[in-house]
C-alpha cells in the first residue's frame, strides 16, 4: 500500500478511532462506553495538541456539569508506559474533571503513533469548532512539516477543501500583532484572510478593529489596496517598450490563466509577473500550474 493511499484510508477511519467523541455534550446525556477508569493524575496532556487556549468560564461550566453528571464522553488516550497515559482528544474534559475534584476519569485507549494522535486531536477540535483559526493553522503546519502531508491530504482527512487549508496556512504569515488580534477574537478568520495578501496587513487590521468593519468591508479595503499597488507600478511597466512577440506572449499567457501577465525579457533572462486580486484567484493559479504544497 502506498503512503498516499494509507493516509487517505487513515483519514476516513479517524471517526472510528475517536468513537463517539465528536458528539456534543448535553445536560441529559447518554453515557459513552469507556475502556476503563484511570487515576486522573496518571493522565497528561499531549504537548502537540493544537488547542492552546481554554476559556476559564467554559471550563467552570463544564466542571459544574461533570460534578452533576460525571464525564459523559471518555477522554481518548494512548499508553505511555508504567500505567501512564497521554491525551489524544479530550484535554478540555480532563481539565474540567480536575476542577470538579475527580479522582479518576473514564478513558478510551487507542494504540496510535504521533502522526495519528495529532490527526485525531485536530479532527476532534475542528469538528467541535474548539480551535481558534491560528491553532487550526498551526496544527495543519505541524502535520505538513513533521509528517510530510500535502494540503490535499489534509483536506481529505479533515473533510475540508484544499483552499480552506491553504487559506488557514496563510494566516501564519500575518504580522505578529495581527495574529494576536486574531487569536484574541478582535479579528475573525474572514477578516484575516481578506487582508493576508495586502501591502500592510497591520494598518488594515487596526482600521478594521477601530471602525468595527465587517468582513465584506475588509475585502473592499484589500481590493482598494491591490488597485493602488497596481496603479503605482503601472508607470514602470509602461516605461519599458516591448516588441510584438513579447506582447503576443503576454496576451497568450493571460488568456490561458485568466489573469494579467507581464513578461520582461532581457538578453540574459528575465521574469514573468502574474497579478491576482484575491486568494481564490491565487488558489486557481496554483491548481493550473499543478502546484502541490
Amino acid at each position: 500500500m502506498s503512503e498516499d493511499t494509507s493516509k487517505r484510508r487513515l483519514g476516513r477511519g479517524l471517526a472510528a478511532l475517536i468513537g463517539e467523541m465528536d458528539q456534543p455534550e448535553t445536560t441529559a446525556p447518554s453515557r459513552a462506553k469507556a475502556d476503563s477508569f484511570v487515576p486522573i493524575e496518571h493522565v497528561t496532556p499531549n504537548p502537540n495538541n493544537p488547542r492552546r487556549q481554554f476559556d476559564p468560564d467554559d471550563l467552570k461550566d463544564l466542571a459544574a456539569s461533570i460534578s452533576q453528571h460525571g464525564v459523559v464522553q471518555p477522554v481518548v488516550v494512548r499508553t505511555r508506559g508504567a500505567g501512564r497515559y497521554e491525551i489524544i482528544a479530550g484535554e478540555r474534559r480532563w481539565r474540567a474533571s480536575q476542577q470538579a475534584g475527580l479522582v479518576e476519569i473514564p478513558v478510551i485507549v487507542r494504540d496510535v503513533d504521533d502522526r495519528t494522535a495529532l490527526e485525531l486531536a485536530i479532527v476532534e477540535n475542528v469538528q467541535r469548532a474548539d480551535l481558534n483559526p491560528l491553532e487550526e493553522a498551526q496544527g495543519y503546519q505541524q502535520l505538513i512539516a513533521e509528517h510530510g502531508y500535502t494540503q490535499n491530504d489534509l483536506g481529505d482527512i479533515i473533510g475540508k477543501s484544499r483552499s480552506h487549508v491553504a487559506n488557514s496556512l496563510r494566516l501564519l504569515k500575518l504580522p505578529e500583532i495581527v495574529r494576536s488580534m486574531l487569536a484574541g477574537g478582535q479579528l475573525s478568520s474572514g477578516h484575516a484572510r481578506a487582508i493576508a495578501a495586502t501591502s500592510d496587513p497591520t494598518k488594515l487590521a487596526r482600521e478594521i478593529v477601530s471602525k468595527g468593519l465587517s468582513v465584506r468591508d475588509a475585502e473592499r479595503l484589500a481590493q482598494k489596496d491591490a488597485e493602488i499597488g497596481g496603479a503605482e507600478s503601472e508607470p514602470t511597466r509602461a516605461a519599458a517598450s516591448k516588441d510584438a512577440d513579447t506582447l503576443a506572449l503576454e496576451q497568450s499567457l493571460s488568456n490561458v490563466l485568466g489573469l494579467k501577465v507581464e513578461v520582461s525579457h532581457k538578453s540574459r533572462g528575465g521574469h514573468i509577473r502574474i497579478d491576482y486580486k484575491s486568494l481564490d484567484q491565487l488558489d486557481e493559479l496554483c491548481r493550473l500550474l499543478g502546484a502541490r504544497s
